[in-house]
């Protein structure tokens, strides 16, 4: 049976506060602090609740800049290119943690979540590089080193079975910075925090009064140019949490052909099924953030089996179902609509 997960995250100005048992210590005054800023080509947002009102951004932006250094392939020497160029094939320890971690999710989901399939994501031009002409025998050719189980980590090392591997950690990165900020916070004394990061987010503790921190999901739109409109509240604690979608990052080339920026690894292909949307809650922003990304290859009901098979995993789909949009909530899920 499923365990069930309570998160309380903020995204919404204007939500519904849940009332929980206060968590402040008797004679504590506390200050909260907020600020914003862009990282990793979207924004990021902090907030959290301290006794003494410490704003840590500086620090904060210190963290996020080692991050991308490590992780970006936008940043020319950074780890990730030097090992996608095969410059070097010593990884750092951000590199060691989220490498490891990928692939065990893409051992768990089969192949689905794979962080070898930057070539294509260039090809249909999603990645670092404008896009080209896009045929199956470009295709095909580039399949041929795309593959999870040819890389490995041995003795601090990154093996390549084919050297025109390269790695595109998007899926995840962004999950596992968000933890690693939150963890920051925790160090400095921080007990209550939300740390946003285009849209991926960690959460942690209550409000000094007691409330929870919440998270509103996003009605798809019918484009990916109109407002954003929140139709359901989460309700969790201590969690990560990651939306996935088809809904908004796309692009319709000169033919009205629709192309979703979510790579199906085994076709090399963007995906095409009637889910719209996934927002996936675990016990961390990389997991959260990473299986988001698994089930939007996986499709509906792939993904609503294999969550329901985890304590650790709860998850909310919103699909089209005959022109209308429906929504499925895995069991140890609380979620309610907007009012």
């Amino acid at each position: 049976m499923k365990k069930n997960t309570y998160i309380a995250v903020l995204l919404l100005v204007s939500a519904i506060i849940i009332l929980l048992v206060s968590c402040s210590r008797k004679g504590d005054t506390y200050q909260r602090v907020t600020f914003k800023g862009n990282i990793f080509g979207t924004y990021y947002a902090v907030s959290y609740y301290s006794t003494d009102g410490v704003n840590y951004q500086d620090d904060i932006d210190s963290i996020f800049n080692d991050f991308n250094n490590s992780m970006s392939y936008y940043v020319k020497e950074s780890v990730l290119s030097k090992i996608n160029r095969n410059e070097t094939d010593v990884p750092d320890d951000y590199f060691i943690k989220v490498f490891k971690r990928s692939m065990e999710i893409s051992g768990e989901t089969n192949g689905a979540f794979d962080v070898t399939v930057l070539p294509l994501v260039n090809l249909y031009g999603f990645g670092f590089q404008e896009k080209g002409k896009v045929t199956q025998g470009k295709i095909d050719s580039i399949l041929e080193f795309v593959g999870y189980e040819k890389a490995s980590l041995v003795d601090g090392r990154i093996i390549k079975e084919d050297k025109r591997l390269s790695f595109d950690f998007n899926a995840i990165a962004k999950g596992y910075a968000a933890d690693i900020i939150g963890r920051y916070l925790e160090s400095m004394g921080v007990e209550s925090y939300l740390v946003e990061i285009g849209g991926d987010l960690v959460a942690h503790g209550l409000k000094p009064d007691g409330s929870g921190w919440l998270i509103g999901i996003e009605t798809p739109p019918e484009s990916f140019d109109k407002p954003q409109e929140w139709g359901y509240i989460i309700e969790v604690s201590g969690n990560g949490v990651a939306t996935s979608g088809s809904y908004r990052q796309y692009y319709v080339d000169d033919d009205g052909q629709k192309y979703s920026h979510t790579i199906n690894p085994f076709t090399g292909k963007p995906v095409e099924h009637n889910l719209l949307s996934v927002t996936v809650v675990a016990d961390d922003g990389m997991s959260a953030d990473a299986y988001a990304t698994a089930f939007m290859v996986m499709g509906l009901e792939k993904s609503k089996d294999f969550t329901e098979s985890r304590d650790d995993l709860e998850a909310f789909f919103i699909y089209s179902s005959n022109g209308d949009y429906e929504s499925f909530a895995s069991s140890g899920l609380m979620i309610k609509p907007r009012e």
